[in-house]
């Protein structure tokens, strides 16, 4: 029989594994961005940093251990310098014709730039940038955009790499989920999951997965103490699909707190009990 979870088991999880529990020392930035944290305005990676890392800098988001890039939600994301090819090769398309496009798109928008840092965008540089040769630094005014590198991994690990990261910070999950949050098709995040080894669970009557050697963990992850200011995409850890046991797919609507004009978490105890927004340099 698998493994019984409760959605406050899972959440407590994880909570723990995100480090939103126990914060980090300072200065551990990449261990933070370990997952991507995404970069909405007013500038959210800042805040989910400071939700993690012991003494925060208003600088921390520009650390030279993380880049910029879109991934994997589209979106911009602050990512792990050195896992920048987990995040971007990692969710290209299976398919050779749809890479193809991505790669055209790609060497289209380095020949332009030669060598330069443009500025704003460029057709299809969201797809492009899953190529792994753009980065970005984008400072909430503007946008700039630069060739780097493509990196050296391989081309499937990466995406299986993805994939576990993904079980790993928000299990128990499942491939719709993993797809939504990838941006890989369901077709294609359903291969990439088929071959991870992982562990069905049943999270208040629904199948989850999580990874094997995370049972134990799952089974005694600590009650969440202490108060967190939460950017709207770390909501996702409290679930908000349709059963609201889930990372995704849905919308934050589901959150039972949520309104349009204060998007953001204040979380206390493992428990959303406010919501907030920073406009015009004050938080209401």
């Amino acid at each position: 029989m698998p493994l019984k979870l409760t959605r406050q088991q899972a959440v407590a999880h994880r909570l723990s594994v995100n480090h939103l529990t126990t914060r980090l020392p300072p200065g551990a930035y990449a261990d933070a961005a370990r997952y991507g944290l995404q970069d909405t305005a007013p500038r959210d990676a800042l805040i989910a940093l400071h939700a993690r890392v012991e003494a925060c800098e208003p600088t921390a988001w520009e650390h030279p251990d993380l880049t910029q890039t879109y991934s994997p939600r589209a979106a911009v994301y602050v990512l792990p310098r050195a896992d920048f090819g987990i995040f971007t090769i990692g969710r290209l398309p299976l398919a050779p014709e749809a890479l193809k496009y991505l790669e055209t798109a790609a060497d289209s928008i380095c020949r332009d730039l030669a060598g330069t840092e443009g500025r704003s965008g460029a057709p299809d540089l969201r797809g492009a940038c899953a190529t792994g040769r753009i980065a970005l630094r984008w400072t909430t005014s503007a946008l700039y955009f630069r060739e780097v590198p493509r990196p050296g991994v391989d081309f499937m690990d990466a995406h299986r790499e993805l994939c576990r990261r993904h079980v790993e910070a928000f299990g128990p999950t499942t491939p719709a989920a993993f797809a939504w949050w990838s941006g890989l098709s369901a077709k294609d995040a359903r291969e990439v999951w088929g071959q991870l080894e992982l562990l069905e669970v049943d999270l208040d009557g629904h199948r989850a997965w999580i990874l094997p050697e995370a049972e134990q963990a799952v089974r005694n992850a600590p009650e969440p103490s202490g108060v967190r200011f939460l950017p709207t995409p770390d909501l996702r850890l409290l679930g908000q699909d349709r059963h609201g046991l889930f990372v995704g797919p849905g919308g934050s609507k589901h959150l039972p707190l949520h309104d349009t004009f204060h998007p953001n978490g204040l979380l206390v105890d493992g428990r959303l009990v406010g919501m907030w927004v920073a406009a015009v340099g004050r938080s209401t």
